[in-house]
C-alpha cells in the first residue's frame, strides 16, 4: 500500500518520520503540507483519530497558531470552520501526517505508528 505523507521538509520531526518509513520499507508519496494541506475528508479522519479534539489537529507551536486572532477564536470554532482554516493555511496543521486506507496518523510517535501501520 502507498501512503500519503504530509510534511514540511525542514521539520525535524518530519525528517525522523520519513527516515523511519524508509527504514521500514513503506511506500509513500511526499506531500508538502504548507502548499497542499490534507483534504477535508482526511482532516475529519484525523479528527476521529483524536477522538474529536480539534486542538490536536493544530501545530500549536507555530507562529501562525500563536497569532492571537487564531488562538483566541479557535475554541469557538465548529469543526467545519476549523477544517476550512486548516485547508487555507497549511502551516497550521500539526505534522507530519500519514494517510492510508483506513489510517490517519498525525505527529510522529514511532511506537504508535508501528502499532497502527499494517501492511
Amino acid at each position: 500500500m502507498k501512503y500519503k505523507f504530509y510534511e514540511y521538509e525542514k521539520c525535524s520531526t518530519c525528517v525522523k518520520a520519513r527516515k523511519w518509513l524508509d527504514a521500514k520499507g513503506f511506500e509513500y508519496e511526499r506531500v508538502p503540507i504548507r502548499e497542499n494541506p490534507p483534504t477535508r475528508t482526511e482532516l475529519y479522519q484525523l479528527l476521529a483519530s483524536h477522538e474529536g479534539n480539534l486542538k490536536k489537529l493544530f501545530n500549536t507551536s507555530s507562529k501562525d497558531y500563536r497569532d492571537p486572532s487564531i488562538k483566541n477564536i479557535l475554541p469557538q470554532f465548529s469543526p467545519d470552520q476549523a477544517m476550512e482554516l486548516l485547508i487555507k493555511r497549511g502551516n497550521l496543521n500539526k505534522r507530519p501526517v500519514l494517510i492510508g486506507n483506513g489510517l490517519a496518523l498525525q505527529g510522529f510517535k514511532p511506537e504508535e505508528w508501528e502499532k497502527s501501520i499494517v501492511e
